[in-house]
């Protein structure tokens, strides 16, 4: 099961922008006409849409590998994006949160994990659910 261990404000005040270059960085041999800049990019004008409702969240778990999402990435959570079927959630499931897909099939609702080694979770009426956000983005320390 993949949960959340952290959520965080983001904070878009804060600007830091990085060096990018022109090209695209190539798997094989660099290119030596490849070595300047052509302008700077802010990861947070990139990837935070909509600051006053957007997180970052930390997860713990192992159950959405196949979307590529590890234990110990950050997700950018944006609460004011609908949630729509096929998109990563967090949501909150009877008073815990969790990272799934949802999958929408006629006026039934499931979580669905990126790993078979979890079965898919039929949202029942007698359960406390509730979308907190639609997943925006990933981030990964390597």
């Amino acid at each position: 099961m993949t949960n959340v261990s952290r959520i965080f404000k983001a904070d878009v005040t804060l600007k830091q922008p990085l060096p990018l270059y022109l090209s695209r960085i190539r798997a094989g041999f660099p290119s030596p006409a490849d070595d300047y800049l052509d302008k700077r990019l802010d990861l947070n004008e990139r990837h935070i849409k909509h600051p006053a409702s957007t997180f970052l969240v930390e997860v713990k778990g192992d159950s959405m590998i196949g979307a590529g999402i590890f234990s110990g990435d950050v997700l950018v959570v944006d609460r004011s994006v609908k949630a729509r079927s096929k998109k990563i959630i967090v949501a909150i499931l009877n008073g815990d949160f969790t990272v799934k897909r949802l999958l929408e099939k006629g006026d039934k609702k499931y979580l669905i994990s990126e790993n078979p080694d979890y079965a898919p979770i039929e949202i029942t009426e007698g359960m406390d659910f509730e979308v907190w956000g639609v997943v925006t983005g990933v981030s990964r320390l390597v």
